[in-house]
């Protein structure tokens, strides 16, 4: 049985967001904007993607 994953995109720049969020979003594996890395679907990942939801597009994959 398969993991299951999720897709997460960057839509919007943190540059202008809070320190907390700019090492949120890095510590996701998000670099640049548009690009997009799957990650496991659990409790860890959805929390810190909660925490960036402004900044993100989040897909099931």
């Amino acid at each position: 049985m398969a993991d299951k994953t999720i897709k997460v995109t960057l839509v919007k720049s943190p540059i202008g967001a809070i320190p907390k969020h700019k090492r949120t979003v890095e510590a996701l594996g998000l670099k640049k904007m548009h690009k997009t890395v799957e990650l496991p679907d659990n409790a860890a990942t959805r929390g810190m993607v909660e925490q960036v939801r402004h900044l993100v597009k989040v897909e099931e994959a």
